[in-house]
């Protein structure tokens, strides 16, 4: 059976824990193709975000339609779309499919990755046109507190582990993944829910890099067909 297609429209993870990296081995793992358009291209790693570089808003616009045009995407996930103008280029391109917007405006490292332009842009333009939008309690306060769209506050889990980074895209991405499957939101939800908390006890005792590690996005480690 052809699986339901999802595209994320967010930035790169050099060190791989959470962007268009977590957002694409989520996708995998639920069965889901996963296309992307790369909005910005940060050096990134488990202990914060060093440098940003968005991409050209001609590029980005290329990238979507191409995507749009060829694989007809059900459903549309966005992470940092970096600028203004590719907020509302978002608002007006994908306001008919399934919409989960995770509005990065802060990253885990407190690092603030969106200016009050681009804030602007989410209340006014994106959030109206969202189907969900899943921001936690520092964007929830950052966006003014909006009431136009239906709102998940991720808030994270009660798992010890330091291995969170990527939580919130993993947890949207999944959701955007369960839509796509034809689940209704509150089922959706739960399930997304669910699904990061297994990940999250899956690596909770990893050692990858030097400050925060990232959430495991695979469903086991593997135990064969590994390399001696």
């Amino acid at each position: 059976m052809t699986p339901p297609v999802v595209v994320t429209i967010a930035a790169t993870d050099s060190g791989g824990g959470a962007g268009i990296a977590a957002d694409l081995a989520t996708f995998a793992a639920l069965g889901v193709h996963g296309a992307c358009v790369v909005t910005a291209v940060t050096a990134q790693d488990t202990g914060g975000v060093h440098a940003i570089h968005p991409v050209p808003h001609e590029v980005v616009a290329a990238q979507l339609d191409a995507v749009l045009d060829d694989l007809d995407p059900v459903a549309v996930k966005t992470g940092m779309l970096a600028t203004p103008e590719v907020v509302r280029l978002v608002a007006e391109r994908c306001a008919d499919r399934i919409l989960v917007v995770d509005p990065v405006l802060v990253a885990t490292s407190g690092a603030v990755l969106a200016s009050d332009a681009v804030r602007q842009a989410y209340r006014d333009a994106l959030l109206p046109v969202a189907t969900v939008a899943t921001p936690n309690e520092d964007e929830l306060v950052a966006l003014g507190r909006p009431v136009s769209t239906n709102l998940l506050v991720t808030r994270g889990g009660d798992i010890p582990t330091t291995n969170d980074h990527g939580t919130g895209c993993t947890h949207s991405s999944a959701l955007a993944a369960y839509l796509a499957h034809g689940l209704d939101l509150p089922t959706a939800a739960a399930r997304a829910d669910a699904f990061v908390a297994g990940q999250l006890r899956l690596g909770k005792d990893w050692t990858l890099g030097r400050g925060r590690g990232p959430v495991a996005h695979v469903h086991a480690i593997p135990t064969q067909g590994a390399p001696a």
